[in-house]
């Protein structure tokens, strides 16, 4: 699991840097090319890699069925993660078909093993929660926004021809609500109230999940019922994220660095949801908003979902469960009397308070972009990067913290003397 989630922040890092370096031409148009570069970075790079791992230990642990090929597919789940978002990033700042080509053919390989692994195991678990009904249903959904992912990339690499308009419908929702939001809210059903201590959900959103999220998005397969998906997306989106953001706002652990994050994640759904139904009713009635605020609105909605969404919850996960793992895998192998460090010993919530930030600030430069793009686009790219740099680097700081430990109970082994 370590494999799938270190090197998540160095991409997200590298995203950053990806927005301040790379050519602000067309921003903050969802169509732009930097736009599209940086968006399959961070998703592919940084959030998919987390979101398997995450599956991966979480399935064993919560539903009590172990990922067989976990072991074997782990290694590899990083770095080709990586390469399919370098192609897609090359593909789309550069136009040669290559780079789709290549992300295609990895991603068929890839996310194909990981889809028939997971969904192997997911047939075995019992649904009893929220948590665990998505993560008996979520390899569906996975499975879906790589279909769509994959199609018009081989439209782009030449492979074929397809209406990329409707794959793209298809693929935006489902990458964002369906696989996104569906896992933030499974994931976060069980690991709030159990790290932040916040009231665990009642029955009817246990019941809910993730069916709420994925019926609206069935609609959307047929063109003449997309209003069905927005509407009943934004409405399903809006109640969860109310729901959530009441009940990480009366957590008890208030004081932890992470609480913020998960705050801002939940009023970022709800954000996201008002903005996308601002969009369709001016459809409906041109001339109620003003341009500039329209145009703005997809990037709005981009930054709000991925940024606040979904990177700010993983930024918070990857602060409680490295030190988690560490303290649990310490507290194996130490001897029972031996004193373990406890997890704020192991990273001090001291330095996850900067991180939080430092990821806050660069949140709200990325809000505020369409004002001014190119300059806007430099900073808050990189203030992003040093964001993510940052919690990479107390990840690595935390694994070393384990290498020392588990080094002294070797050495002071060696020392004690040898029974004849």
């Amino acid at each position: 699991m370590f494999g799938c989630l270190l090197p998540a922040p160095w991409l997200g890092a590298l995203a950053g840097l990806l927005l301040a370096c790379g050519p602000a031409a067309g921003l903050p148009d969802r169509f732009a090319p930097l736009t599209l570069a940086v968006t399959h970075v961070l998703v592919l790079g940084m959030l998919a890699p987390v979101m398997i791992g995450a599956l991966f230990q979480l399935m064993p642990v919560v539903a009590g069925q172990t990922v067989g090929a976990a072991r074997f597919i782990s290694p590899f789940v990083a770095a080709g993660s990586a390469l399919i978002a370098a192609g897609l990033a090359v593909g789309f700042l550069s136009g040669h078909s290559h780079g789709f080509a290549l992300a295609a053919g990895v991603a068929i390989l890839l996310y194909g093993a990981i889809v028939l692994a997971l969904g192997r195991t997911a047939w075995k678990i019992i649904a009893l929660d929220a948590t665990t009904r998505t993560l008996r249903w979520i390899p569906l959904a996975l499975l879906a926004v790589i279909g769509f992912g994959v199609t018009m990339a081989g439209n782009f690499a030449g492979w074929w021809q397809s209406d990329i308009t409707y794959w793209l419908d298809l693929h935006v929702a489902w990458g964002l609500v369906g696989w996104i939001a569906a896992l933030v809210l499974g994931i976060a059903s069980t690991t709030v109230p159990m790290f932040w201590q916040s009231r665990r959900p009642g029955l009817r959103w246990q019941a809910a999940l993730p069916l709420a999220l994925w019926l609206p998005l069935l609609a959307a397969f047929w063109t003449q019922w997309r209003w069905l998906t927005i509407g009943g997306g934004c409405l399903s989106v809006t109640l969860f994220a109310a729901i959530a953001a009441h009940a990480v706002w009366h957590a008890r652990r208030r004081f932890d660095p992470s609480w913020a994050l998960w705050l801002c994640s939940a009023v970022s759904w709800l954000a996201a949801a008002v903005l996308v139904a601002i969009a369709m009713f001016a459809q409906q009635v041109p001339g109620v908003f003003p341009a500039w605020l329209l145009s703005a609105i997809p990037w709005w909605v981009g930054v709000l979902a991925l940024v606040g969404g979904a990177i700010m919850p993983v930024n918070a996960m990857l602060g409680k469960i490295i030190p988690f793992l560490v303290f649990l895998h310490l507290r194996r192998q130490l001897p029972p009397r031996q004193r373990v460090p406890t997890m704020q010993a192991v990273l001090p919530p001291a330095r996850l308070l900067w991180q939080a930030r430092l990821l806050l600030l660069a949140y709200v430069a990325l809000l505020l972009l369409p004002l001014a793009p190119r300059e806007l686009a430099l900073a808050a790219g990189i203030l992003f990067a040093a964001s993510q740099a940052l919690i990479g680097v107390l990840l690595l700081q935390t694994l070393l913290r384990y290498r020392y430990e588990l080094r002294s109970l070797l050495f002071n082994k060696s020392a004690l003397p040898q029974k004849n």
